[in-house]
């Protein structure tokens, strides 16, 4: 397995990806090589840092440019090909890697991914699934930011997406979709919410368990939670903002009280870098996208998150049950 790694996406790239790409060969279990795509001089020069690194399972490609978070998306990916996002999108395009990780824009890596791998057939918005930490076990939103304009099939077809991922890669064998909602009535909401509630519940063996209220997300009342993108997107930033707050709250008690508790074990699974980075899902292809502000860790789990989706066949598995959803609604 070939995973490409966008070695100038990060914030303080190209050390931070580089050390995940080491600490993943180390540690984690599985037959794969890291391609890392970047300037080659700078990735060679912060390798160096790493004399014990397993250099015959990584390879370099160089990529002189870097599009930056506040370049137009769109219009980089097309100036820009000579960019570490375009080029290693490119590679997977070809076939060269079966997988492509950034932390870079999370905008051009969507819009490259969307314009150089393409849309699954009868796909009509890809999603980006996000993992969130909750009282009994994990639960994947989709979509944590890809589309602010959904429809209410976009939201319906949200929820088979983040099904399959639940299934293959949360292990999951009959995930519970909730729609986010201001109550859990099937009344609640405006006119999307409603439609999209009705197409939800209409699906045979969709295991939709209705509107799921924020205040209900913590408590794991499903497994898949479907919203559009804009609302996701700051229930994600949230989630993540308060559960550092609260981190730095018990620390700090524990330490001023002297106590003997082991905060870091504790709060474990509120940290995102333990998740790695969120899928993509609904273009053809594995495209993993991670906060710029990530951690080697982070990057490590991405590799992590990404090797398991290109093993469990993730990609095929989405394109078999959309074209089934397709032939069941054309014989209806």
């Amino acid at each position: 397995m070939r995973i490409a790694l966008d070695a100038m996406g990060s914030d303080r790239a190209p050390a931070v990806e580089v050390e995940g790409a080491v600490g993943a060969l180390r540690e984690l279990d599985g037959d794969f090589v890291v391609v890392l795509v970047g300037d080659r001089e700078r990735v060679e020069a912060e390798l160096a840092r790493h004399p014990d690194a397993p250099r015959d399972r990584i390879e370099i490609v160089h990529a002189p440019a870097r599009i930056e978070m506040g370049e137009p998306p769109a219009q980089a990916i097309r100036r820009k090909q000579d960019s570490s996002i375009v080029i290693g999108l490119n590679l997977h395009k070809r076939g060269e890697v079966d997988a492509f990780i950034s932390a870079g824009s999370t905008g051009a890596v969507m819009a490259g991914s969307v314009m150089l791998l393409g849309v699954l057939p009868g796909v009509h918005r890809p999603a980006i699934g996000a993992v969130l930490p909750t009282s009994g076990g994990y639960t994947l939103l989709v979509d944590a930011g890809a589309n602010v304009d959904t429809r209410p099939h976009h939201l319906a077809q949200f929820g088979h997406l983040g099904t399959i991922y639940a299934q293959d890669l949360m292990g999951v064998e009959r995930p519970r979709v909730g729609l986010l909602n201001i109550g859990e009535e099937p009344e609640k909401g405006d006119e999307r919410a409603l439609e999209a509630h009705r197409l939800l519940a209409g699906y045979e063996g969709l295991n939709f368990v209705g509107n799921v209220e924020g205040r209900d997300v913590i408590h794991h009342r499903c497994d898949v939670l479907v919203a559009d993108g804009f609302v996701a997107n700051v229930l994600l930033k949230f989630y993540e903002s308060v559960a550092a707050y609260f981190v730095g709250l018990v620390t700090r008690a524990v330490e001023e009280s002297g106590a003997q508790l082991d905060t870091r074990r504790i709060f474990k699974g509120l940290d995102y870098t333990e998740y790695g980075g969120a899928p993509l899902l609904g273009v053809n292809g594995v495209t993993i996208i991670c906060h710029g502000g990530s951690p080697p860790r982070a990057i490590r789990n991405a590799i992590r998150v990404a090797s398991q989706a290109v093993e469990r066949s993730m990609v095929s598995h989405i394109e078999r049950q959309i074209a089934r959803r397709a032939e069941a609604a054309t014989s209806q």
